[in-house]
């Protein structure tokens, strides 16, 4: 959109917030005259109206001047309505033109700075005196201005990309609400939702009637990690009063492409990282399922208990699913718990034509889901589904009588916080639910359509092109894209021990040349026998055809003198 229609749209907005977006859109000869300077000098002495709704009123009217004002003088202050009012707008203005420039493909993903360099710029410590609300400000431009512009649509780096407006604006209501998940009483609307929104995920798992349990937690390691530790109690109820010295060893598995949360869980929770049990992957990062068989029946002739196997759908770096169907048929016949990190992979469940590569999922007993990476939630926004009802209150649940009072007027069953490990929980489901209201089941399908279709556009430029090899065969199952950019030094060598230790310092530089220049960002990573490749994943839907092209001729032109 124009800069002028922008601008109209922004004069909407009250507070002088339009005018002051009209001056970032514009350039300097059109700004508005009262709208130069920085923010938070245009910000240090403003009028303020009022904002109430009696006609006549008379409420104060004057000057907010921030240099005189401290966080005290703000609500719950006497008087602080007003200056309150005006603080809030200014925030909100740094916070509008932060958006407005994420999407700015003109702007820089980063501004890099070192961190003895930040750490000498400015001043960072805390004191025992207050600052006043002027600097405030002047602390908010500064953090903003080195933030990663995570929304923008050429940054790449991570699972979790984009920004999404609908899920900006619930995160804002949320922390506005400031509440706790624990219970129906102080966050009545809140956990209606996680109710609604969790049955209709286990729904799409294909659970009939979305029938079970789950929870939101903070991040896919500890969703798996519950899912860990509702296994063993499945198993060994008995652990929960008497410890890991009351049962036998435990033994869970996981593919070698898994995710390191798997034995970081084992190691919290006294099941020791050694008990964790690393399955071979084909080719394509692929549990094997003949290696898990084999693997069971050793751990058994040993005496020991498998317990737990947790196959995973999107592995973090080949996006590989692994073959889930015959999976539970291991985990049927051996009577083990099957354990689903689709903390990746997940969102392709809302598309039609991807949630095959998640076929046999439905017969997992739970499954980690992260809304906050496909999806493009904001984050956090970590959901892990349990097909047995009640199992994780029974595993959890301590009875904290201050909390958890039995002889409430309201149905107990929605004093949810006994079953979570935390007592103090965000409330990471409304992101989830606004956005799902606004966008569809369609729409959430069109966005993972979207990013799936830019990573085999990528794929099939790449794939023949000189100067690229590619990691593995054949086209990604999901968005993540791995590949090696050989530069023309390179090109003419043997595939020798010395071009393998030369190529494995190629991606890191041109990556830190990415963040120098601040144009785009990626990610790379060694694994197994395989040097530093980049791997690139597509979850932003901001991204574009030519916003691949682009990534393309920047690896081209930071990595051609390597």
């Amino acid at each position: 959109m124009a800069a002028r229609a922008w601008c109209q749209v922004a004069q909407k907005f009250t507070g002088g917030i339009g005018n002051k977006l009209c001056a970032l859109l514009y350039g300097d000869s059109e700004k508005p005259a009262e709208s130069s300077g920085s923010v938070t000098s245009r910000a240090a002495t403003r009028k303020v109206s009022c904002t109430c709704d009696q006609k006549p009123c008379s409420c104060p009217k004057g000057d907010v001047n921030y240099a005189l004002l401290h966080a005290t003088d703000l609500l719950p202050a006497c008087d602080g309505e007003r200056p309150t009012l005006a603080f809030l707008q200014d925030v909100m203005n740094i916070l509008l033109q932060y958006v407005v420039k994420s999407f700015d493909r003109s702007t820089k993903v980063i501004d890099f700075h070192y961190p003895n360099e930040l750490l000498q710029e400015y001043n960072w410590e805390l004191a025992d005196q207050p600052q006043n609300l002027e600097e405030i400000l002047t602390h908010c431009q500064t953090t903003l201005k080195y933030a990663i512009k995570t929304g923008h649509p050429r940054y790449f780096n991570q699972l979790s990309t984009g920004l999404d407006m609908v899920g900006l604006a619930a995160d804002w209501l949320t922390s506005t609400a400031n509440t706790n998940m624990f219970t129906y009483e102080i966050a009545p609307v809140f956990v209606l939702l996680e109710y609604v929104t969790l049955k209709k995920m286990r729904e799409i798992i294909g659970w009939p009637g979305g029938s079970g349990d789950g929870i939101f937690s903070p991040g896919g390691a500890i969703s798996n990690m519950y899912a860990m530790l509702i296994a063993r109690y499945k198993m060994f109820p008995e652990v929960k009063e008497k410890g890991m010295a009351a049962v036998p060893r435990l033994i869970a598995f996981t593919s070698e492409h898994s995710h390191f949360s798997l034995k970081k869980g084992a190691a919290a929770l006294g099941i020791g990282t050694d008990s964790v049990i690393l399955i071979k992957c084909d080719e394509r990062g692929k549990m094997i399922p003949s290696d898990l068989e084999r693997r069971i029946v050793e751990v058994k002739q040993k005496g020991f208990v498998p317990f737990l196997v947790s196959a995973t759908a999107g592995t973090t770096v080949y996006g590989a699913f692994d073959p889930l169907l015959a999976v539970a048929d291991i985990c049927k016949k051996y009577k083990i718990w099957m354990h689903v990190d689709a903390a990746w992979g997940g969102g392709l469940l809302m598309s039609r034509k991807h949630k095959w590569k998640l076929s046999g999922v439905e017969r997992a007993n739970s499954v980690t889901w992260n809304p906050h990476k496909m999806m493009g939630v904001p984050l956090q926004c970590s959901a892990l589904l349990v097909r047995e009802e009640g199992l994780m209150q029974s595993c959890n649940q301590m009875h904290a009588s201050y909390l958890f009072q039995q002889d409430k007027h309201y149905d107990l069953s929605y004093d949810t916080g006994d079953k979570a490990l935390q007592c103090g929980r965000h409330v990471d489901v409304f992101k989830l639910w606004l956005m799902w209201r606004a966008k569809g089941t369609t729409g959430f399908e069109a966005h993972i359509d979207k990013c799936l279709e830019l990573a085999e556009y990528l794929y099939n430029i790449i794939k023949n092109r000189e100067g690229y090899e590619m990691v593995f065969d054949g086209k990604p199952q999901h968005t993540n894209v791995c590949f090696w950019f050989v530069p023309p030094s390179l090109r003419v060598l043997e595939d020798n021990e010395e071009r393998m230790s030369r190529l494995s310092k190629v991606a890191p530089v041109i990556k830190a040349r990415m963040m120098e220049y601040g144009t785009t960002m990626v990610s790379y990573q060694p694994l197994g026998d395989k040097v530093n490749f980049f791997r690139m994943v597509i979850s932003n839907p901001a991204a574009t055809h030519q916003d691949i092209d682009f990534l393309i001729e920047e690896i081209e032109r930071l990595g051609q003198d390597l």
